[in-house]
């Protein structure tokens, strides 16, 4: 059974650098499945915000790519995001998730997500 969970800090403060990380138990991130983060917050609803595939390779948003990173770290089987300059705007809550159809947005497994607010 694949499991998620995210972990970083619950309040930011605006204009800092948000950092998020997803361990993966139960499965690899190199396996052929592809690795996501997604927010839902009131105002944007669900917002897929990027994804890391299996052989490393990393796809963003276009309305987040200039202020979003998505890294891994193999030898912990996890992945990471990072936002910058956040404003209370990204207060939202954040998955992460595994996808089985690549970009298609269709998931079979996710994180609990955590909430994260950001203080202006």
């Amino acid at each position: 059974q694949v499991q998620l969970q995210e972990s970083g800090p619950g309040l930011v403060k605006s204009s800092q650098t948000l950092s998020l990380t997803c361990t993966v138990s139960g499965g690899s991130i190199t396996a052929d499945y592809y690795w996501a983060w997604i927010r839902r917050s009131p105002v944007k609803g669900l917002e897929w915000m990027g994804a890391i595939a299996y052989n490393g390779k990393q796809f963003y948003s276009p309305s987040l790519e200039s202020r979003t990173s998505i890294s891994r770290d193999t030898s912990k089987n996890q992945f990471t995001l990072q936002l910058i300059s956040v404003t209370p705007e990204d207060t939202a809550i954040y998955y992460c998730a595994r996808a089985y159809n690549g970009l298609l947005g269709e998931y079979d497994y996710w994180g609990q997500g955590t909430q994260v607010t950001v203080s202006s």
